[in-house]
């Protein structure tokens, strides 16, 4: 028989084995017996730090929504023109996204099926409508098109935003892979913006 490791995990760290094993197989698709496995630690060791697997699916999404919705506590994101925000916005979450990938790609897979879900999926919107407000101010202020729905632009936005945690691989380099793991967040959040806002601003 196996034998199971002493538990010498924190919250935080178990939390990383849970985020990285949810990615793999999927929310819905992962018991607390994949996790115990996992961690090479018992089920009642786990249940020692939570109460069970949906908790640790809202702390990971929590994580990873914080750090979205800090972005737009910035200063740089609530002074200025619109347009400027907009950018400091777009180029922030896309570095909070690298940083916080397995997170961010957790919370980007969820679907509605638990409460958990249904939460961070209204969060989600929020957050949204959020940057949806500062395009439509971007427009009226006469700095990116307006003939473009500010809704519809915010989506093809974070379309090309969310697309990176598909791509991006930390761990590998760009050359000969084409995955962007040796560019810098800084240099893919600039790339997101030139490509993003080239066909958007007005001048």
């Amino acid at each position: 028989m196996p034998t199971v490791k002493r538990d010498t995990y924190t919250p935080d760290s178990l939390l990383s084995v849970a985020v990285r094993v949810f990615n793999e197989r999927g929310y819905d698709g992962t018991s607390m017996e994949h996790l115990s496995k996992a961690a090479g630690i018992s089920k009642s060791s786990i249940y020692h730090h939570v109460r069970g697997k949906e908790e640790l699916l809202r702390r990971a999404i929590s994580r990873a929504l914080d750090s979205l919705f800090a972005v737009l506590d910035e200063p740089a994101a609530g002074e200025g023109r619109a347009l400027a925000r907009l950018e400091h916005v777009t180029r922030r979450t896309v570095e909070v996204l690298m940083a916080e990938l397995p997170y961010v790609t957790l919370l980007l897979r969820v679907r509605g099926n638990t409460d958990t879900e249904v939460w961070a999926m209204g969060r989600r919107r929020e957050f949204d409508q959020r940057v949806a407000e500062l395009v439509k101010q971007a427009a009226a202020d006469g700095d990116l098109r307006a003939d473009v729905d500010a809704r519809l632009a915010t989506r093809l936005l974070f379309g090309m935003i969310n697309s990176i945690a598909e791509w991006y691989r930390p761990d590998r380099t760009a050359s000969g892979h084409g995955t962007g793991g040796g560019d810098t967040s800084a240099e893919v959040a600039e790339a997101v913006v030139r490509t993003a806002f080239a066909g958007l601003r007005t001048h």
